[in-house]
């Protein structure tokens, strides 16, 4: 329900004094703050884009991101009807859904060069302290900025939360002057941030399809007649390099400080052509010293450069191709043990 709230300065003779609540230029004055000062909304969020133009011919007020990767869409309510807010917010969310790695990192440094001459990756790790994820939009999320939330709308947005588990919300801010001229803000959400998520994650349990284990990841590999070149890179890596390894619904990740270095990707893989793999050189370099072009040298002859995005950042390049024999294997693993223990590497 709509909140209205009353503010009162304690005064120096222990008497209160009401802040009578002003009326807020909402429309010109509360985007530049939530641009300057997220926090105000989450700690926990990056803004990487203003007024974002969609495919649709809409305009995101402000687009931003939090420490999982995760996609935020900030729409101001500027008077709009509850229909009309609601339905633009969710017409927006349709078109961030399918925004790439690609499309999102083009967004972001288009915003982040000229406002701070920072890329996404580096004003990521600057805000949260942590690396850049690699895959990043998995989920996103609707936030309605209001000066106030009339019932239509509160009940369309409860709707959406509650019944279909819509990570949507909305924040009213209320504005105060005292009489020697402070200004005060006040802000309230219209659900408990922690009720959508949860509202939010019970509706993904019930539908999300959970990664693949290790013995369907391997299952695959043996359907392909791929299961000797699987497991014989498996467990060479795993006792010698990686001690952190995950699946997806794909592929089995090698990390180390939870970046992923190495991958096995069974699911497109075949008998024709081999076991795929995907591995990102500079990082392979980078954690155990090794020359770049050593490590590439050890790549079976069907590699070939891989980006995850075009003119990524070499951190987010590498090199994938396909496992076709035991011997392609052997002079993997045979060639970054000796690597790894003398230095160097000549293949014979």
């Amino acid at each position: 329900m709509p909140q209205d709230i009353r503010v009162w300065d304690v005064c120096t003779t222990g008497n209160l004094s009401e802040i009578k609540k002003s009326k807020l230029d909402f429309e010109q004055r509360i985007q530049d703050w939530l641009e300057q000062d997220i926090s105000i909304i989450s700690p926990n969020l990056l803004v990487i884009g203003k007024e974002v133009q969609t495919d649709y011919g809409g305009f995101i007020d402000l687009l931003c991101l939090d420490q999982k990767g995760d996609i935020f869409i900030i729409e101001l309510k500027r008077g709009k009807t509850p229909r009309e807010v609601t339905a633009q917010a969710l017409d927006y969310a349709s078109w961030v859904k399918y925004l790439s790695n690609d499309h999102i990192t083009n967004i972001a440094n288009s915003y982040l060069i000229n406002k701070y001459n920072l890329e996404l990756d580096k004003a990521f790790q600057k805000t949260f302290k942590i690396e850049l994820p690699e895959v990043i939009n998995t989920n996103h999320h609707i936030l309605i900025v209001a000066s106030e939330i009339d019932s239509s709308s509160e009940r369309i947005i409860n709707y959406l939360s509650d019944s279909y588990g819509v990570s949507i919300n909305a924040v009213t801010f209320q504005y105060f002057r005292s009489e020697d001229g402070r200004e005060l803000l006040a802000r309230v959400f219209l659900i408990e941030p922690n009720q959508v998520e949860e509202n939010t994650q019970r509706q993904n349990n019930s539908k999300r399809q959970p990664n693949l284990s290790y013995a369907e990841l391997e299952e695959i590999a043996r359907r392909h007649g791929l299961e000797k070149i699987y497991f014989e890179l498996y467990t060479n890596l795993v006792d010698k390099y990686f001690t952190v390894v995950s699946t997806t619904r794909s592929s089995l990740s090698f990390k180390k400080s939870n970046k992923t270095i190495f991958t096995l990707i069974p699911v497109e893989s075949n008998g024709e052509k081999g076991l795929k793999f995907r591995i990102y050189t500079t990082r392979f370099s980078e954690y155990w010293g090794i020359d770049l072009e050593n490590i590439i040298d050890l790549l079976p002859s069907s590699k070939y450069a891989w980006e995850n995005y075009p003119s990524a950042t070499p951190d987010w390049c590498g090199h994938e191709g396909f496992f076709k024999t035991l011997d392609e294997v052997d002079i993997f693993i045979a060639g970054l043990h000796k690597i790894t223990q003398n230095g160097n590497y000549t293949r014979t």
